[in-house]
């Protein structure tokens, strides 16, 4: 996949933006706070429906302008996609693919992929289950788009059940309606494990394969699926596990006033030589899990898609040490890759296609080296 443009108008600092970049590597080199990572969030956001920055849409709108655009087109083996996505201060975004309106933002997943890495994703590994979550939730909805409208269904679901678990305190009655819940839960819930699941075995080999080849050989990185329903089974199995374990667990909950249970509550571990890299590893060997963790999500996703993503690289070359630099670097081949840095020297034996220096929202190309 290679995308071909992007266009901003009213988002973030940019008023309006129209970037080509090229099928190689593209570099957006400035000072902090110009408006580089805007330019990343925007595709991110075509790729995957959120930005990796905030929730809430309006802090996307530039100040003073009423919505902001973004549009993306990408060049597939199929033909030509793009994605458009408004967003507004007064309602809600609207999405249009190929041109034509959409009513799920599902609909959207898959034509423009991508892989993003940023300083935030070391939050990956140091911080709580959400962001390891949140990681693999991100990857396998965009390669898989029943498994986005699964968490859907789950969230709703889970909602719902919360409110009952609250209002059974004052109405005992409401008890009675939990069952219909959980069958919703067990449903949507065995679908998210059994895809997770899956998904996680694949990334533990390719993790760890390029982590050994990131250290030198001298770390073994693994990654586990940690599901709080304890249950290999699958399909109506599973959805049967994890059904008992909620009824089961139902007067904690009734208790607590939450579902304690379920793939809301699941992690992702990862072990360092047979060691949790959350409470052991250093610095260094954070961001080194964190890098491999997104290089095997770039192979995973172009072995399953047969084309690669676009790669974004966000202000993470000064983060890393000459070796892990000119290894990632190497590893670019074939890739169409945007990077953000301050400083063009740390790309240092890299042939960027195209060079742009930003300044307050303001593109201009320079001569590459």
């Amino acid at each position: 996949m290679r995308i071909t443009s992007i266009e901003l108008q009213g988002f973030r600092n940019y008023t309006e933006a129209d970037i080509r970049p090229c099928d190689g590597i593209t570099v957006f080199t400035g000072n902090n706070a110009q408006g580089k990572t805007n330019i990343l969030e925007a595709v991110y956001l075509s790729c995957t429906g959120r930005s990796h920055r905030t929730v809430h849409d309006k802090e996307m709108i530039k100040t003073g302008h009423d919505f902001a655009r973004i549009k993306v087109e990408a060049r597939r083996n199929d033909g030509m996609h793009d994605v458009e996505i408004a967003l507004s201060q007064m309602g809600r975004r609207k999405i249009k693919v190929a041109g034509n309106p959409v009513s799920k933002s599902g609909e959207m997943l898959g034509h423009i992929t991508g892989v993003l890495f940023a300083p935030e994703d070391l939050r990956m590994v140091k911080d709580g289950p959400s962001e390891r979550r949140r990681f693999v939730d991100m990857e396998l909805s965009q390669l898989r788009p029943k498994y986005y409208y699964a968490l859907q269904r789950y969230a709703r679901a889970l909602k719902q059940r919360g409110a009952l678990l609250k209002e059974a305190s004052v109405n005992p009655a409401a008890v009675s309606m939990i069952d219909m819940f959980d069958e919703q839960l067990a449903q949507s819930g065995a679908l998210i494990m059994d895809m997770r699941r899956n998904f996680i075995r694949k990334l533990s080999v390719r993790a760890g394969e390029i982590h050994a080849e990131v250290s030198g050989g001298l770390e073994k990185l693994s990654v586990e699926y940690c599901p709080s329903v304890q249950s290999e089974e699958s399909g109506e199995a599973l959805e049967y596990a994890i059904h008992e374990t909620l009824r089961r667990a139902r007067s904690i909950d009734l208790k607590r006033m939450v579902t304690s249970i379920g793939p809301h509550r699941d992690d992702v571990c990862m072990n360092l030589n047979g060691m949790d890299a959350r409470a052991y590893g250093s610095q260094g060997q954070v961001r080194t899990c964190a890098l491999s963790m997104k290089l095997s999500e770039l192979s995973i996703m172009t072995e399953e898609s047969g084309e690669a993503p676009v790669l974004m690289l966000d202000d993470v070359m000064s983060e890393l040490d000459p070796g892990r630099r000119r290894m990632l670097l190497g590893m670019l081949s074939g890739v169409q890759t945007f990077v953000t840095c301050t400083d063009i020297e740390d790309l240092a034996g890299a042939q960027c296609g195209r060079v742009f220096k930003v300044i307050n929202a303001t593109l201009e190309e320079v001569q590459n080296r």
